[in-house]
């Protein structure tokens, strides 16, 4: 029997600014049902491959005009169809709906029920159903995030608006979760508590994506791990294979002693 489609097919695709290469000739695939961590310092492609894959950007024409971005198995979507699919959690949005659109002023409910409509908010010429609205609550109880229903964004604490922002794409059910720097503004319990909630949601079936530069944020669950480099894949394979001192100081640029506690992983200046 043929394979599903991966959830995310890239083939030999390059995205430039102006006349600046930013990611050069990226080939990988991810399927749905695999957990994976794309790694890399800044500057090294994450934020461009984000942008590419939200449909933000769109890569240069191939010879033959074959795509080289296909998503289950389509180049051609719809963004707002696109987010059944595919949630997405960045530190960007936490910043949009704490301190951006509306001034932090949407709840916590409101926040969630506009994954529905990948807005930032809630609009008058959007029909909220009460099927909606169900989804909304359960995904918030889901993240242990169902108290901060009626509270302000701008009142709630980093890790609280950040769980209410993964519910927010939950609700809709998609069948994967792109995460771009997740614990960026986290204080440790924060972080403790946000990457069980990873796990928690790997453990539901979840397809998750997880963008970062933090070695300790590759939870048990992923098993692979692709080291971004200057827009090019550097290393691509099981984490086991992958995280190691001698790539990841290759990565960086600085000697780095990567060690394994169990099922984690802890990186530090060597």
């Amino acid at each position: 029997m043929p394979l599903d489609p991966p959830l995310i097919a890239l083939h030999s695709a390059t995205l430039a600014r102006g006349e600046r290469q930013v990611l050069h000739d990226l080939t990988f695939a991810i399927r749905s049902g695999e957990h994976i961590a794309i790694l890399g310092p800044n500057g090294s492609g994450k934020s461009s491959f984000i942008r590419l894959i939200t449909r933000q950007d769109y890569p240069l024409a191939r010879p033959g005009g074959e795509p080289s971005l296909l998503m289950l198995g389509r180049d051609r979507w719809d963004v707002f169809e696109l987010r059944a699919h595919l949630g997405i959690v960045s530190a960007d949005l936490h910043h949009a709906f704490t301190q951006g659109q509306g001034f932090g002023r949407i709840r916590g409910l409101e926040a969630t029920l506009s994954g529905f409509f990948s807005s930032l908010g809630l609009f008058d010429h959007q029909q909220v159903t009460e099927a909606m609205r169900r989804q909304a609550h359960a995904a918030l109880e889901l993240v242990d995030a169902g108290h901060l229903a009626d509270q302000r964004m701008d009142t709630m604490s980093t890790g609280e608006a950040r769980r209410v922002l993964i519910a927010r794409a939950l609700a809709p059910d998609p069948g994967a979760l792109l995460l771009d720097e997740p614990t960026t503004g986290l204080d440790l319990a924060a972080r403790h508590r946000f990457l069980q909630t990873l796990s928690k949601l790997a453990g539901l079936g979840k397809t998750l994506i997880l963008v970062t530069h933090h070695v300790e944020e590759v939870i048990p669950e992923i098993e692979r791990v692709i080291l971004l480099k200057d827009g090019r894949v550097f290393l691509d394979g099981h984490k086991e294979e992958v995280l190691r001192s001698g790539p990841v100081s290759t990565l960086f640029g600085l000697p780095i002693q990567v060690q394994r506690h169990g099922q984690r992983y802890s990186a530090a200046s060597a």
